[in-house]
C-alpha cells in the first residue's frame, strides 16, 4: 500500500504560490503600487477642471466616460515631488474603486503591471507604520527578486481620511435631516 501522507506533502509543496497584480507607477522618484483589481482603467488625464474649497492635491474634476471623477495628485498629496519638477502638462490617471467612490489617480509615466508572489510583500516597518500618516494608507512593501528595489504597495481603501472623502467634488451625499422652522412668536 502507497504511502499517501508522503504523496500528499509532496502535492502541497508543489502547490503553486499565491500571487498579487500590482498597477505600478512612479511617485517622486520611487515606484508605488496598487492592487489591480482596484483599478477600473489606465488613460491619458483628460481635461480637469478645478473646484472650490478641495485641498490643494485634488486638482478638480474630469468627464472620464461619462463619469464625473475627482483627480488627485499623489505626488503632492504624499509630497513626493521634488523641489524644482514641475507639475507635468501631460499625465496619465488611473481610475480606481473604493467602496462608495472612484478616483483618478495622476501619475507622471504609464503605469506597469507586475505580478509577484504575495510573500513578497511585508508589512511596513514600524518606524514607518508610527510616523504620521503614512500607516494610514500602506497596504505593505513589496521587495523585488534579485535586489531590483521596492515596490510601496498602497492600499486605496485607506488612500484618503473620511472627511476627504466627504469633500470629494461630485460626490453626492447622503440627505441629511432638514432642520426644523423656527416658530414664530406669538403676537401680545
Amino acid at each position: 500500500m502507497p504511502d499517501t501522507s508522503a504523496a500528499a506533502s509532496a502535492s502541497r509543496r508543489a502547490a503553486p504560490e499565491a500571487v498579487v497584480q500590482l498597477i505600478v507607477f512612479c511617485l517622486g522618484d520611487e515606484d508605488y503600487g496598487i492592487r489591480i483589481e482596484q483599478v477600473k482603467e489606465v488613460t491619458v488625464t483628460p481635461e480637469v477642471v478645478r473646484m472650490p474649497k478641495t485641498p490643494p492635491f485634488i486638482k478638480g474634476i474630469a468627464n472620464l466616460r461619462g463619469d464625473i471623477i475627482a483627480i488627485v495628485d499623489l505626488e503632492e498629496r504624499f509630497q513626493l515631488r521634488p523641489a524644482g519638477r514641475p507639475v507635468p502638462e501631460f499625465s496619465y490617471t488611473l481610475a480606481v474603486e473604493a467602496a462608495d467612490y472612484t478616483l483618478g489617480l495622476m501619475v507622471r509615466e504609464v503605469p506597469r503591471p507586475v505580478t509577484l508572489p504575495v510573500s513578497l510583500i511585508e508589512a511596513a516597518p514600524e518606524f514607518v507604520q508610527d510616523s504620521g500618516q503614512r500607516e494610514k494608507y500602506l497596504e505593505g512593501i513589496a521587495k523585488l527578486p534579485d535586489n531590483e528595489g521596492v515596490i510601496i504597495v498602497l492600499d486605496m481603501a485607506k488612500l484618503l481620511t473620511p472627511s476627504e472623502i466627504m469633500r470629494l467634488p461630485g460626490r453626492v451625499e447622503p440627505a441629511a435631516a432638514a432642520p426644523e422652522a423656527p416658530t414664530p412668536p406669538e403676537k401680545p
